[in-house]
């Protein structure tokens, strides 16, 4: 997760072109469009790439993203969308990725207890 940067950057990047506004409602169509279409995918994977650095078989990681991704991505439902909310409308997009960085600290810890559990 410390290499997503690039990506995250790039998606903040593609959201201010697509909606160039800083309202509260350009703000909210930038996170229903983040939690709605980037954190599904994300999260989709990533869990299965860790899996599979781990040496999870296809079907062991398979099955281990059935058990695991709906509880994450409703786990990051409680997090994200406030944050993104907030980051979408208080702070410049040069700031972002940093703000984002640090919640990811948090999320990124539980993340990795999420795709090391058995």
């Amino acid at each position: 997760p410390c290499h997503l940067g690039p990506v995250v950057g790039g998606w903040y990047k593609v959201l201010d072109r697509f909606i160039p506004g800083t309202t509260k409602v350009d703000a909210l169509k930038k996170m229903l469009l983040d939690q709605g279409g980037f954190a599904p995918c994300f999260l989709g994977c990533f869990l299965p790439l860790v899996g599979a650095l781990n040496g999870l078989s296809a079907q062991d990681n398979w099955a281990k993203l059935q058990r695991d991704y709906p509880d994450a991505l409703i786990t990051s439902y409680y997090l994200w969308p406030a944050v993104q909310l907030a980051n979408f409308y208080l702070v410049p997009l040069h700031y972002r990725l940093a703000v984002v960085q640090c919640v990811a600290v948090i999320w990124n810890s539980y993340l990795s207890w999420k795709a090391h559990r058995l």
